[in-house]
C-alpha cells in the first residue's frame, strides 16, 4: 500500500528534470483529484493517507506519460477554464490562466457598455473556450466560432455540449477568408492567434512544443503580426460600428499592435497586462 506522502515524493523524483517544484506540486494535486477525489487541502493535510491498488496503478500510469512530457491535461482529457468543464486533446491548445483574463475583460467591458444583444465572434476558437464562457456568461448574445481545424471544431462542438450553450461553428481560414462565409455584423470580434515565433520556441518547454498544435502556435519570423493584421482588415467589414475587438498578444508585440490598429479606422484602444505583468491584450474600437 502506498499513501499520499509516497506518491508525492515519486513526483517529484521523477517529474524534476522536466518541471520545477510548483509546477510539480501543480500537477499531483490535479492527479490526485482526479484519480482520488483529494482537494489540496487534504492533500496537505493528510499525506498518511493510504490508496488503493487500483488508484496507485492508475497514478503510475499517469506519472509514466507525464515523463514523456506529455502534458496531464491531455492525459486525463479535460481541463477547466473560467470555471467551466472543457475536454482537451491535442487537436486543441490547453487554455491558459491569461485567456481567462481576456474573457473576464470582454464580459465587463459589456457590463459597461450595456447593449441589450449583439453577435459575438471568436476567430481561432480552438477548444471553444472564450466563445463557451461568453455564451455561458453572456446568455443573450449570439456567439459564433471560428478555426481552420475540422478536428479543432469537433473538440469545440463537444464542449459546447458539455456546457450546454449553443454556439455556431465555423470551418474558415482568416488568412483567406471564404466570401460564401454570411455572419451577421458583430458587436464584438475576439482572437487568440498563433503567434509564436520561431526565436520564442527556443524558450518554451518540450510539453509545449511536442504536444500542442503547431498550427495554433507558431507564426512565421518575418511576419509575426499576420494573423492580427488579417483579422483587423477583417473586423473593419464585420464590426458593427462602436463595435470591439480584443486581441491576445505575444508579450514581444503589443505596441506593434497597438500601432497596427491606429492605422485602421479604430480608436480607444488600450493595451493591458496580464497578471503577471506582461503586455497580453488589446482592445480596440471601431
Amino acid at each position: 500500500m502506498k499513501s499520499v506522502g509516497d506518491i508525492s515524493n515519486a513526483f517529484q523524483n521523477e517529474l524534476t528534470n522536466l518541471y520545477d517544484a510548483k509546477e510539480i506540486a501543480s500537477i499531483y494535486n490535479i492527479t490526485l483529484n482526479e484519480i482520488a477525489d483529494l482537494s489540496p487541502a487534504k492533500i496537505r493535510a493528510f499525506p498518511e493517507k493510504t490508496l488503493s491498488d487500483e488508484q496507485v496503478n492508475n497514478i503510475e500510469n499517469i506519472l509514466a506519460q507525464l515523463k514523456t512530457g506529455k502534458p496531464v491535461q491531455y492525459i486525463l482529457g479535460h481541463t477547466e477554464f473560467y470555471g467551466l468543464p472543457f475536454k482537451v486533446n491535442p487537436s486543441v491548445l490547453i487554455p491558459r490562466p491569461e485567456t481567462e483574463e481576456l474573457v473576464d475583460w470582454i464580459i465587463s467591458s459589456v457590463g459597461i457598455s450595456k447593449p441589450t444583444v449583439g453577435s459575438i465572434l471568436d476567430i481561432g476558437t480552438g477548444s471553444g473556450c472564450i466563445a463557451i464562457s461568453l455564451k455561458k456568461n453572456l446568455p443573450d448574445f449570439t456567439v459564433s466560432a471560428m478555426d481552420i481545424s475540422p478536428e479543432a471544431l469537433q473538440t469545440a462542438k463537444k464542449n459546447a455540449e458539455l456546457n450546454k450553450v449553443e454556439i455556431n461553428f465555423i470551418q474558415g481560414d482568416i488568412l483567406n477568408p471564404k466570401s460564401e462565409i454570411q455572419l451577421p455584423k458583430s458587436k464584438i470580434i475576439v482572437s487568440n492567434p498563433p503567434y509564436v515565433t520561431p526565436e520564442d520556441k527556443k524558450q518554451m518547454h518540450t510539453n509545449v512544443t511536442d504536444f500542442e498544435p503547431h498550427t495554433a502556435l507558431f507564426i512565421p519570423e518575418n511576419d509575426p503580426l499576420i494573423f492580427y493584421k488579417a483579422i483587423a482588415d477583417f473586423a473593419v467589414k464585420n464590426l458593427e460600428k462602436g463595435g470591439l475587438l480584443f486581441f491576445e498578444i505575444n508579450e514581444n508585440y503589443g505596441e506593434q499592435i497597438v500601432e497596427l490598429l491606429t492605422t485602421k479606422p479604430f480608436n480607444n484602444t488600450e493595451l493591458r497586462k496580464d497578471i503577471g505583468g506582461k503586455d497580453r491584450m488589446v482592445k480596440a474600437k471601431l
